[in-house]
């Protein structure tokens, strides 16, 4: 089968291999995945970079891709969630990576079914981001009737955020670009605020919870509008010891980390409330609830640019250099 390989750590080189590899074999718990679609990720770059080796030292040659859609097409003699034929979705697990391949050996823990009013590429726009926000929310203990600000909500993760958060009984202050003010508040946003005429830290105080999409000077704005003893989850800072112990890295590297993140720690540290980093992870059953209230709602991703599996590369430099106005998926 055809797959797209990392074959060396380059800083300054993204692109994938093109070759022939074997079809996986599957164990028990595991289903073979005929993949239809994959998103296209900031992630893949990275990981091409060797930026998170030190969260996930692969072993090259990797086959890449986070981000599957697909039919099953086999199941090991342990699965029980999916069957033969289903129309499956899911973030692959961390340390078994592979969607851009013609086949994939997946863990069933690690799938959901697609909503039917998905397509294969807009259900491929779907699991990276939704489970980040679901995990988001769990590491904060958000709660129902609580207040949360989600920074930049009128991009790609804050058109999943604001219906999950919502979702889960949560008011909701956002702020973006005037333009697509109404989009959001038809979401699910409670109150919205155009970046360019107000400026969020003048007018939002007293919240519980921040989901930090945008780093950078952001993030202590941030903290400056919560309650004391709240909560941010950034997806644009840095990690830190915190995050290290939690996915059970090596003590060394939670060293590491607590030192690279110690700057935000005392940030956070001033301000009282709490400072979390976060590096989705495959849940299944995370992802069958996020499908459940999507299907609700029949909520559609925004899709920039579908393209044909062979052109792989051309995607990852759109998604490395180009503006996009959606999710980059490939189209198998």
């Amino acid at each position: 089968m055809k797959a797209a390989q990392h074959t060396s750590y380059n800083k300054n080189n993204i692109t994938l291999t093109l070759t022939d590899i074997a079809k996986p074999q599957i164990a028990a718990n595991q289903v073979l995945v005929k993949v239809t679609a994959a998103g296209v990720n900031p992630l893949d770059n990275m990981i091409s970079r060797g930026e998170v080796k030190m969260i996930v030292p692969y072993k090259l040659p990797q086959t890449a891709g986070n981000e599957v859609v697909g039919i099953v097409e086999q199941t090991g003699t342990q699965v029980k969630n999916v069957k033969v034929g289903d129309r499956v979705f899911g973030r692959l697990p961390l340390d078994d990576i592979g969607a851009f391949a013609e086949y994939v050996a997946v863990d069933s823990a690690a799938l959901a079914k697609v909503p039917d009013y998905l397509t294969d590429v807009e259900a491929a726009a779907v699991p990276l981001t939704a489970l980040t926000i679901i995990q988001a929310l769990d590491l904060m203990g958000a709660q129902a009737g609580k207040t949360i600000f989600i920074s930049g909500g009128t991009g790609g993760v804050g058109g999943m955020a604001i219906p999950i958060a919502k979702a889960k009984g949560l008011t909701i202050i956002t702020n973006g670009d005037g333009a697509n003010g109404e989009r959001v508040l038809k979401l699910g946003a409670d109150y919205f605020i155009d970046y360019k005429k107000e400026d969020y830290i003048k007018t939002v105080s007293n919240v519980d919870y921040v989901l930090d999409t945008l780093g950078g000077a952001e993030t202590e704005k941030q903290m400056s509008i919560m309650k004391k003893g709240g909560h941010l989850v950034s997806l644009r800072a840095m990690p830190n010891g915190d995050f290290a112990k939690r996915m059970n890295l090596p003590k060394w590297k939670q060293f590491l980390f607590g030192i690279v993140g110690r700057k935000f720690d005392k940030m956070a540290a001033s301000y009282g409330v709490n400072y979390h980093f976060i590096f989705v992870e495959s849940n299944g059953a995370q992802l069958q609830e996020v499908a459940d209230i999507f299907s609700k709602l029949e909520i559609k991703p925004s899709i920039d640019t579908v393209y044909p599996f062979e052109e792989v590369n051309a995607a990852l430099d759109k998604v490395a250099n180009g503006r996009s106005r959606g999710k980059t998926v490939l189209s198998f």
